[in-house]
């Protein structure tokens, strides 16, 4: 798996912050990664944007940036209003394959979801994952709502040949509730695709050190970890029925 999409069911659920754990894990187990950013808005040309962000928690990850725009909005909205070129999705899989020549893992970081529109022509992060002919790991969030999006996200992979890895749960609560517990069971159920992780809310916050440390214990083995979707729903029950 050189090159590995991470996308999400929207913006806000936590893409980011799994990202970098799972760069964080694929460093502990001895790779060497970079990071990939297509298009990064809402920040100005001298602010951290989310591939620093990545560095910050992670550690030593290469980090690369195709673009960014001033403007928090979808890549090619953002890009028109500033004047600016947009990002292709030709020019997401170019520079991530070239990445993928230098690095055992090279993780591309979407905008919100799957088919935010980078350019005017339509392009998306699933046109340049089909590109790459590389997996998708499925961001989503942990409460009410995330089945639909959830399942209506795998369709559209599976619907365009791509192979949809497995879901993370980008934001688990301290103290999930009845819709959240029985989300860890409904949405492999619903998507067909195994649930690999599950990411404390907050972690984001961690220092460095500590969420490098913990970082492999939020993730599946599949993603380096040791995270065990059984073994967690058994856990949050037996701390519910406390």
């Amino acid at each position: 798996m050189p090159v590995l999409v991470v996308t999400g069911t929207n913006t806000e659920v936590g893409k980011t912050v799994v990202t970098a754990a799972v760069a964080a894990a694929a460093l502990a187990g001895g790779r060497s990664v970079a990071v990939l950013k297509a298009a990064q808005t809402g920040v100005g040309p001298d602010e951290p944007g989310d591939a620093a962000e990545v560095v910050r928690l992670a550690g030593a990850v290469t980090a690369a940036e195709l673009a960014r725009y001033p403007e928090p909005l979808a890549p090619a909205t953002a890009a028109r209003r500033a004047g600016r070129t947009p990002v292709h999705p030709h020019e997401i899989a170019e520079r991530a394959a070239k990445l993928a020549t230098e690095h055992d893992l090279v993780l591309v970081e979407g905008a919100g979801g799957l088919l935010v529109r980078f350019d005017a022509a339509g392009g998306t992060l699933a046109d340049a994952a089909g590109l790459l002919r590389a997996p998708v790991l499925v961001v989503t969030s942990a409460g009410l709502g995330t089945l639909n999006s959830t399942e209506l996200t795998v369709r559209e992979l599976r619907g365009r040949g791509l192979d949809p890895v497995g879901v993370v749960i980008g934001s688990w609560p301290a103290d999930p509730g009845l819709a959240e517990r029985c989300n860890l069971l409904d949405l492999p159920d619903v998507t067909g695709v195994p649930l690999l992780g599950a990411v404390p809310g907050g972690a984001g916050r961690l220092a460095p050190a500590a969420f490098r440390a913990a970082a492999p214990y939020w993730l599946a083995p599949r993603l380096d970890g040791t995270w065990d979707a059984e073994a967690f729903h058994m856990r949050e029950a037996r701390i519910r029925a406390r």
